[in-house]
């Protein structure tokens, strides 16, 4: 008779553990992308305003597509009213990729 009471006890004890729900909770998946602003320097070879600048560089001409938040500021960071002229030095600072850049200013270098 004690050796029965200790079995059930036992298999009382085990019991719960042995049938015991787990919960697993899995977090979402977080990525952290870095973007990095690069520059072409050179002249400006095409200008339309609000739309594209062509700039002349090393690699040559390269094609930016200027969308409502790039501006155009002089070296001391001061917004440039006039429009870009052919034969101007200015550098453009982007992100992205190549096809997807997003042209956040263009500094004029050299102002007349």
């Amino acid at each position: 008779m004690m050796k029965k009471a200790i079995v059930a006890l036992a298999c009382a004890l085990v019991a719960p553990v042995a049938f015991a729900q787990t919960s697993t909770t899995t977090e979402p998946a977080t990525t952290t992308q870095t973007t990095s602003t690069t520059y072409t320097a050179g002249t400006v070879t095409t200008y339309e305003p609000g739309r594209t600048v062509v700039v002349k560089g090393e690699q040559g001409p390269v094609s930016f597509a200027l969308g409502t938040a790039a501006r155009v500021v002089n070296g001391a960071g001061k917004i440039v009213t006039a429009p870009l002229r052919a034969g101007q030095k200015v550098r453009v600072y982007y992100s992205g990729p190549e096809r997807e850049r997003v042209v956040e200013r263009v500094v004029v270098e050299d102002q007349d």
